[in-house]
C-alpha cells in the first residue's frame, strides 16, 4: 500500500507524538465521563468523538446541551471556538495545496491542535517528500486515542462516580504548554507567545471564547512584525 518512504513517514517519530497523546488521554476520558451527565446517550457520545473529533468544541457542546441552549447558539459558539483552525490551515496550505481534493479533505478533518504542532515541526525539515504521510500518521494516532479513550471514559463513568472532580482537565493545559515550548527558539516566536498570552487574559471576558481568536491574531501580527524587522536589519547589514 505504501512505498518505503511513505511508510517511514507514516510511522515516524513516535517520540514527538507520545507526549501530546498522553496529554489528550485524560481529556478524552473526562469527555466520556461528562457526556452522559449532560444528557447525551452513550451512542451519541461515541458518535460525537468519531464524527466531530474536536476536544474543546465537544466540551462546549456538552455545556450548552446541559443548559438546553438552542441549536443556533451551539453552532455559532463551536464555529467561533474553532476559528483557530483557519490560522492552522493558512500555515499549512503551501505544503498541501499540491495534493488531491480527497487527500486535503482527510487532512482537513484531522487538523487538530496536536496534529498541527506535529506537522509544523515536520515541515521545518529540509526533506518534505511524502510529508503528508507523516501528517496522516499523526491524525490516525490522535484519532484512535481520542475515540478509544472516550469509550473508556464512558465505561469508567459508570464504574467510578465523581471522576469529573479529579482535575483531569489540567492535562490538556500541560499538553498545550508542551506544544508551544519547542517553538520558543527566536525573538519573534517568544514575543508572539508572550503577547498572545497576555492578550488572552485581557480579552477573556469576551463571549464565545472570541478573545482566543483575537489574541492569536495579535500574537501572529507581533511575531511577523518582529521577524520582518529582523530580516530588514540583516539585509541592511549585508549591504
Amino acid at each position: 500500500m505504501f512505498n518505503h518512504i511513505q511508510k517511514k513517514n507514516f510511522l515516524a517519530e513516535e517520540k514527538r507524538r507520545l507526549p501530546l497523546v498522553l496529554g489528550a488521554i485524560p481529556f478524552a476520558i473526562l469527555f466520556g465521563t461528562l457526556a452522559p451527565t449532560s444528557g447525551l446517550s452513550a451512542l451519541a457520545t461515541i458518535a460525537m468523538s468519531v464524527l466531530v473529533f474536536a476536544g474543546s468544541a465537544q466540551f462546549i457542546v456538552l455545556a450548552l446541551i446541559a443548559v438546553q441552549a438552542p441549536l443556533e447558539m451551539i453552532l455559532l459558539t463551536t464555529f467561533v471556538v474553532n476559528l483557530r483552525h483557519v490560522l492552522y490551515a493558512t500555515a499549512l496550505v503551501e505544503h498541501v495545496k499540491h495534493l488531491s481534493l480527497g487527500w486535503r479533505a482527510i487532512l482537513a478533518f484531522g487538523l487538530t491542535d496536536e496534529s498541527f504542532a506535529n506537522m509544523s515541526q515536520r515541515y521545518l525539515q529540509a526533506d518534505k517528500q511524502d510529508a503528508h504521510y507523516f501528517y496522516l500518521g499523526s491524525i490516525c494516532c490522535f484519532y484512535f486515542t481520542w475515540v478509544s479513550f472516550t469509550i473508556l471514559g464512558l465505561l469508567l463513568g459508570n464504574l467510578i462516580p465523581d471522576m469529573s472532580h479529579w482535575g483531569l482537565e489540567f492535562a490538556m493545559s500541560v499538553t498545550f504548554i508542551g506544544m508551544v515550548v519547542p517553538y520558543m527558539n527566536s525573538k519573534a516566536m517568544i514575543s508572539a507567545i508572550i503577547v498572545a498570552g497576555f492578550s488572552s487574559i485581557a480579552f477573556a471576558h469576551l463571549p464565545n471564547k472570541l478573545g482566543l481568536i483575537i489574541s492569536a491574531i495579535i500574537g501572529v501580527a507581533v511575531g511577523l512584525s518582529i521577524s520582518q524587522f529582523a530580516n530588514k536589519q540583516v539585509s541592511y547589514q549585508a549591504r
